[in-house]
C-alpha cells in the first residue's frame, strides 16, 4: 500500500499535477478575494491622491459584536476629532433601525492613523445615535464615558487580553485537518514551528497595523488551542480602553479580510477538551499603583465578589449565555457560577499576579469577560462596583 501511494504521488508529482492539489487544497480555506493580485492593486493604492483625505467611519452594528466601516472624502487632513464630520447610516441594514424610519447618526469619537490607505488617511472610531439623538441600543460607550469622567481622579487603569481564533472561510479551524483534530493541547502555547502554530502571517501584520495606527497594543502570542492567538491592549486610562479595543478588533478583521481567513471571538469555538477564548481584564485605581496598595485590590476583590451575578451577565452580548459554555471550571477557567479570587491562580475569578502579591501594591486580572465582550461595559462595571460602590443587579442613573 505504502508503495502504491508512493508510486502514485510520484506520477502527479511528474505530471506537475501535485503542486496543483496542493495548492487547491491550502485554496479551500481562503476567501476567493484573497487571491486577487495583490500587485494590481498596490498599483492604485500608490497613486497620488493631493489634499484630499479618505476617513473610515467604524462603529459598532445592532449585534453588539459585528463593526462596519464606511469611507468618505474630507477636503483636508483633519488634525483633531472635532474636525471630522458628523455622518449617517441606514441602521435597517445593521439590525439598528426599522426601514421606515432608518438613518442614524455617527459621531466621531477617536482618531487612528489608517494602516491599509496608509497617511494622511484616518480610522475614526464613532459612537451611533438614534434619529431622535439618543444612544443606538449597542452605544455602551455614552454611559462608560460619563461614569469614567466621574471617577476621574482615580485614574483608573485597564489592559484587556484579546483572544481570538483564526477560522478558514469554511468555519473550521485555520490549520486544523479537514477531516480531524490536531494533536493534544500541550505543544501551541507560545510554540514555534509549522507543527505548533498556523497563522502567524496575520498576527504580525495586526500587530504591525495596531502600532502605525496608534493603538496602544503592548503584546501578543500564540494560545493554548492551535490557531488561537492573543494580543494585549493597555495601559489605558478610562474610555479609552473601549475605543483602542474596538479599533483594534477592526484592524483584525480587515488583516484577516486581506488574508482570506476570519477571526472569530467566540468564546468557546470548539467543543470538546479545547481552550475557550477569554478577554481577561487588567485593572487598577491610583491608590492600587502605589505602596500598600494591596489592601486596595483585596477591598475591590470582595466587593466584585459581592456582585458576581451582575458581572456575568455585563461579560458577554448574551448577559453570560456565551460565558456559560466557557466557564466551565476547566481549560483554565472558574466556574461560571462561583466566586473565587488567588494569587497566581489562572482557575480563579480574579487572579492577583505572583508579584503584585509580593511587592504589596499593583492590579489585578478579572478573568471572567468572555472574548465577544463589549469592553466599555466591562470596564464601566469594573469602576461602578469597585469605586462607585454600586451593590446588586441594577445600575445606577447618575443625572447631570
Amino acid at each position: 500500500l505504502v508503495s502504491l501511494l508512493s508510486t502514485n504521488l510520484l506520477r502527479k508529482r511528474r505530471s506537475g499535477l501535485l503542486p496543483l492539489l496542493i495548492r487547491s487544497a491550502a485554496a479551500m480555506s481562503v476567501s476567493h478575494s484573497s487571491r486577487l493580485n495583490k500587485g494590481v492593486r498596490e498599483q492604485y493604492m500608490k497613486l497620488p491622491q493631493g489634499e484630499k483625505v479618505q476617513v473610515t467611519y467604524v462603529w459598532i452594528d445592532g449585534t453588539g459584536e459585528g463593526v462596519r466601516c464606511k469611507t468618505r472624502t474630507l477636503d483636508q487632513e483633519p488634525k483633531t476629532i472635532d474636525e471630522i464630520p458628523e455622518w449617517n447610516f441606514d441602521g435597517s441594514s445593521t439590525h439598528q433601525a426599522e426601514g421606515s424610519n432608518s438613518d442614524m447618526y455617527l459621531i466621531p469619537v477617536q482618531m487612528f492613523r489608517d494602516p491599509f490607505c496608509l497617511d494622511p488617511n484616518k480610522l475614526v472610531m464613532c459612537e451611533v445615535l438614534k434619529y431622535n439623538r439618543k444612544s443606538a441600543e449597542t452605544n455602551l460607550r455614552h454611559t462608560c464615558k460619563k461614569i469614567m469622567e466621574m471617577v476621574n481622579d482615580h485614574r483608573p487603569w485597564f489592559g484587556m487580553e484579546q483572544e481570538y481564533t483564526l477560522l478558514g472561510i469554511n468555519g473550521h479551524p485555520y490549520g486544523w485537518p479537514e477531516n480531524g483534530f490536531p494533536g493534544p493541547q500541550g505543544p501551541y502555547y507560545c510554540g514555534v514551528g509549522a507543527d505548533k502554530v498556523y497563522g502567524r502571517d496575520v498576527v504580525e501584520s495586526h500587530y504591525k497595523a495596531c502600532l502605525y495606527a496608534g493603538i496602544k497594543i503592548c503584546g501578543t502570542n500564540a494560545e493554548v488551542m492551535p490557531s488561537q492567538w492573543e494580543f494585549q491592549v493597555g495601559p489605558c486610562e478610562g474610555i479609552d480602553m473601549g475605543d483602542h479595543l474596538w479599533m483594534a478588533r477592526f484592524i483584525l478583521h480587515r488583516v484577516c479580510e486581506d488574508f482570506g481567513v476570519v477571526a472569530t471571538l467566540d468564546p468557546k469555538p470548539m467543543t470538546g477538551n479545547w481552550n475557550g477564548a477569554g478577554c481577561h481584564t487588567n485593572y487598577s485605581t491610583e491608590s492600587m499603583r502605589v505602596e500598600g496598595g494591596l489592601k486596595h485590590i483585596e477591598d475591590a476583590i470582595e466587593k466584585l465578589g459581592k456582585r458576581h451575578d451582575y458581572h456575568i451577565c455585563v461579560y458577554d452580548p448574551r448577559g453570560g449565555k456565551d460565558n456559560s459554555r466557557r466557564l466551565t471550571g476547566q481549560h483554565e477557567t472558574s466556574s461560571i457560577h462561583e466566586f473565587s479570587a488567588g494569587v497566581a491562580n489562572r482557575g480563579a475569578s480574579i487572579r492577583i499576579p505572583r508579584q503584585v502579591g509580593q511587592e504589596g501594591y499593583g492590579y489585578f486580572e478579572d478573568r471572567r469577560p468572555a472574548a465577544n465582550c463589549d469592553p466599555y461595559a466591562v470596564t464601566e462595571a469594573l469602576v461602578r462596583t469597585t469605586i462607585l460602590n454600586e451593590t446588586g443587579s441594577e445600575t445606577k442613573d447618575y443625572k447631570n
